[in-house]
């Protein structure tokens, strides 16, 4: 698990936020510099995601799917089981918070993506969006999405 450096204030990082269906996903993001290599073409990120559980009935994720884009415009498609080992259940108002990462070959892109969820009561399957959010590093001067 990627952790974002000791001094990144969150409240100082941008964020992001969509709401699907009652659940909002809110995501902040950390340029790892220590992990990162520019001169090899290697950048790294952590992202911080929280769900909340706004809505009336209980939530479960299941499945995940993002979409990594980089700054020349290649996309890579990742799908998975729940997040960083879990399928975690969200009673009302309950919220769940993990962290990852992902590299680049370039120094800046974008990530997006869908969380696969199911009403525990009636097992109803419906998608969460991830909202896009972007991946600047100070090696792309000037150019913050």
């Amino acid at each position: 698990m990627q952790r974002p450096p000791a001094d990144a204030d969150p409240a100082r990082q941008p964020g992001y936020t969509e709401v699907t269906r009652g659940v909002r996903v809110s995501v902040r993001t950390f340029f790892l510099a220590d992990q990162s290599e520019p001169e090899r073409g290697h950048y790294v990120w952590a992202y911080r995601v929280t769900i909340t559980n706004e809505g009336r009935q209980t939530v479960q994720l299941l499945k995940r799917t993002w979409l990594i884009t980089d700054a020349q415009g290649r996309t890579q498609q990742v799908h998975g089981d729940g997040v960083v080992g879990e399928r975690p259940v969200l009673d009302p108002g309950e919220s769940f918070e993990y962290t990852s990462g992902t590299p680049l070959a370039t120094p800046s892109g974008f990530m997006r993506g869908t969380y696969h969820m199911v009403l525990s009561d009636t097992g109803e399957g419906f998608d969460v969006a991830i909202p896009t959010f972007s991946l600047d590093s100070p090696h792309q001067p000037g150019r913050l999405h």
